[in-house]
């Protein structure tokens, strides 16, 4: 006796039956939302219900269960769009970034907020840190670090004067693109694109178009926008960039390092509580004295605190000033961390948390 096979009717009644599942538990998940909304009580906005620390814990979950055949990053995007949508119900997050649409901040944002978050594109990363210090914006998102072109020098110079909290962090993959209304890359004289980019393709620029001339702008959406208007221009910037303002793609993956990614931070008025698994953000200011850099780190090593990256800046009080942007394993409210600080403050100007957060998810 033959075993009988499923056939393609079957399956498919199987996918709708799921699919159904699915729904009512999204509907179910939402109702739920509305009810942490009724017992925290009414006139609260969107950012009263917001919890990195707890979304963090949630999406880690939920790398944790996943046995594919979905990839973590996948099983993240779509729970991280579950959230979004359930936390907007009553009133969406603004969210600002370095626009105009289709840059890589705003792919940043929807990566970290989902969807359902109302972006708000500013002019300037000094602006997002403006509009999020005014009440404006509830947060802000700002690229901090590249791979390959390190530290992105007007954001840490901004925490020297603004009082943003920092509140998460983002890890997106760039992909440059070379965008243009002409039709063949032989057309193009002149590329446009953010001073960034520009540096992170400049080995496929020189081999490719050895004698364009390259133009440094705002951003890459920018960049775009302007080639948009001159058949001989092309512009690098990411495919959603192209498609939005209409461009043809000659060339994908420009970028010179296969590995590009992009650190953002996600920037606010406020610190959270720990997501158990954290990063501490913090500005310090030495005196001049013999041996100031040893006196900030050595504490660190004698509380067992790891040490993740340090990066000096003129800290803008006098000529030969530097102040010291230091991020180490571990949140503020942790016991050794807490034990390294105090014993830091003793022997240096100034030190502020600039802050505690969930370490970047897939």
């Amino acid at each position: 006796m033959t075993e009988s096979k499923t056939s393609l009717a079957d399956v498919r009644e199987r996918i709708d039956s799921i699919d159904r599942q699915i729904q009512e538990l999204i509907s179910e998940r939402a109702n739920w939302a509305q009810e942490v909304a009724r017992v925290k009580g009414e006139g609260l906005s969107a950012i009263d219900y917001y919890r990195p620390e707890r979304e963090a814990h949630v999406l880690r979950m939920v790398v944790d269960r996943n046995k594919g055949p979905l990839p973590d990053a996948e099983m993240v995007r779509l729970f991280r769009e579950i959230m979004s949508s359930c936390l907007a119900q009553e009133d969406p997050l603004k969210i600002g970034y370095l626009g105009p649409e289709g840059t890589f901040s705003e792919q940043a944002v929807r990566k970290h907020f989902g969807h359902a978050a109302y972006g708000l594109p500013l002019g300037s990363i000094e602006e997002v840190f403006q509009e999020v210090a005014a009440g404006h914006a509830d947060f802000g998102v700002v690229p901090v670090e590249n791979s390959g072109q390190g530290m992105i020098q007007v954001t840490l110079d901004m925490f020297l004067t603004s009082d943003a909290r920092i509140c998460g962090e983002i890890e997106l993959r760039v992909h440059q693109c070379l965008h243009s209304m002409a039709a063949r890359l032989e057309d193009i004289q002149r590329v446009y694109a953010h001073a960034q980019s520009l540096q992170q393709c400049k080995t496929w620029l020189r081999m490719n178009l050895p004698n364009v001339e390259c133009e440094a702008v705002g951003s890459n959406a920018e960049a775009a926008r302007l080639a948009r208007h001159a058949d001989d221009a092309g512009a690098i910037a990411g495919e959603i960039a192209g498609k939005v303002y209409g461009l043809r793609t000659l060339a994908t993956g420009i970028e010179d390092r296969a590995d590009n990614t992009t650190r953002f931070l996600v920037i606010g008025r406020s610190l959270f509580p720990p997501s158990g698994n954290d990063r501490t953000s913090l500005l310090i200011t030495v005196n001049d004295q013999p041996g100031a850099l040893y006196h900030v780190l050595s504490p660190f090593a004698a509380h067992g605190v790891s040490l993740n990256r340090i990066e000096s800046r003129p800290a803008h009080s006098g000529k030969w000033q530097y102040a010291f942007f230091i991020d180490v394993s571990g949140h503020i409210q942790d016991e050794a961390l807490q034990a390294a600080v105090k014993e830091i403050e003793q022997s240096v100007a100034q030190l502020r948390v600039l802050g505690s957060y969930p370490v970047a998810l897939p």
